[in-house]
């Protein structure tokens, strides 16, 4: 959570508070606006791997460095000059001069990572591991679709927070179900419709609000095969433009209070 405009709000600043939260030995599967030598560094010494696609302005040229195998080696990043804004010139001071990682490129994709040993971690697992860091997308875009998260109703930030929070909780509550529905019948949770699992679980809440202990273990026993039927479809389909369809309409924006658009009306000022 954080200040939504101003100095320190951009991406990998709000990162930066994260980063306290990775320990030694986790692997961070990240979006390639996070490939910058400042962030990966910061990583490497606290023992954390990092795993992402290559940033658009490092072009990879695979005749430099040690080479692993085709499209596939090792460079090392001198530190550049200029800090980023969400360090401490002190702190980035203190950063090694040189960074090494390594490059490989799986299908028209290039790759970045601090995981050197192509031996113990071949480039096509890892191409396949980060496939795994789509799902973080996808579970954003139930929370604002799904949960109707994608536009806060409340006006203070305290409130704002809060709102945020039964969101969170609402989301794990139905994919917790979900799971002990998929671990009862062999399942694969990730499989099962999440948007399906609200519907279900909305039309049993009424059902069970004045309903016996007996009844309710016996509704929750049909709830959960109930949940497990409705898997996902098939979402292989082709890439779609990122472009809304829905014109606007030929109205003023609102941009003050709607009291005072109200008396504006009256009084023939609005």
């Amino acid at each position: 959570m954080g200040e939504y405009q101003g100095k320190g709000t951009g991406e990998t600043s709000l990162f930066s508070k994260l980063i306290d939260s990775l320990t030694a030995n986790d692997l961070l599967l990240a979006d390639r606006y996070y490939c910058s030598y400042a962030i990966i560094m910061t990583l490497q010494l606290k023992g954390v791997s990092f795993l992402s696609r290559n940033h658009p302005q490092k072009k990879a040229d695979f005749r430099r460095g040690i080479k692993l195998g085709k499209k596939d080696h090792i460079i090392d990043w001198l530190k550049p000059k200029r800090k980023p804004v969400w360090m401490t010139t002190e702190d980035y001071d203190l950063l090694p001069d040189k960074l090494t990682v390594r490059e490989f490129t799986v299908g028209d994709t290039v790759y970045l990572t601090t995981l050197l040993d192509a031996s113990v971690y071949p480039k096509n697992e890892l191409a396949e591991l980060y496939k795994e860091r789509w799902k973080v997308e996808l579970d954003f875009r139930t929370l604002k679709t799904d949960l109707n998260m994608d536009m806060l109703r409340c006006k203070s930030p305290e409130m704002a927070e809060k709102e945020i929070a039964v969101r969170f909780m609402a989301y794990n509550l139905i994919r917790a179900n979900t799971a002990g529905a998929a671990s009862r019948y062999g399942k694969v949770a990730r499989q099962m419709s999440f948007k399906s699992a609200v519907q279900i679980l909305d039309a049993a809440r009424m059902r069970f609000s004045n309903s016996s202990l007996s009844i309710m273990k016996t509704g929750y026993d049909a709830l959960m095969k109930v949940i497990i039927s409705t898997p996902i479809g098939n979402r292989k389909r082709a890439s779609q433009p990122r472009a809304v369809k829905r014109r606007p309409k030929a109205y003023p924006l609102l941009t003050i209070p709607r009291a005072e658009a109200c008396q504006g009306l009256s009084s023939d000022k609005f």
